[in-house]
């Protein structure tokens, strides 16, 4: 199954949260954007400042993300994608969002049944209403 996984669901699924992701072991070409590198780290950090997390746990689970992220297909965070981001949507949306769902759908028609995976359920909303078969969202819409 090819899948465009957003932070939300990578950082579920590294630190073993609640809810994570059902479709995940069925995923054979994972792919996102350069940026969830970026925002899964930046969210450990802050949790370690946070939460008070110790180093031995903040070890892990950036090892976690840098491993998983190596194993994904990655959409360079280009002129072409920030364009595209910066282009009105058929919903709200925010910048960082709007990055991940421009990257998926300028990937979309090299990737057949190429799905989309978030646990955001702004961003869920947008990628459905641009054509993704969307995972992961907590609402039934």
């Amino acid at each position: 199954m090819n899948v465009y996984v957003d932070s939300s669901v990578l950082l579920r699924i590294v630190l073993g949260e609640p809810d994570r992701l059902r479709i995940w072991p069925t995923i054979t070409t994972a792919v996102s954007s350069e940026l969830i590198r970026l925002e899964c780290l930046r969210t450990i950090d802050r949790a370690r400042i946070r939460l008070g997390l110790e180093d031995r746990h903040i070890a892990k689970y950036r090892a976690d993300v840098l491993e998983a992220v190596d194993a994904f297909s990655l959409v360079a965070l280009d002129s072409i994608v920030l364009e595209r981001a910066s282009e009105p949507f058929p919903t709200a949306l925010g910048s960082l969002d709007a990055i991940h769902l421009a990257s998926a759908l300028l990937i979309r028609g090299d990737l057949a049944g190429l799905a989309f995976a978030t646990h955001d359920d702004e961003l869920g909303t947008a990628a459905r209403a641009t054509g993704f078969q969307v995972h992961g969202m907590s609402r039934g819409i």
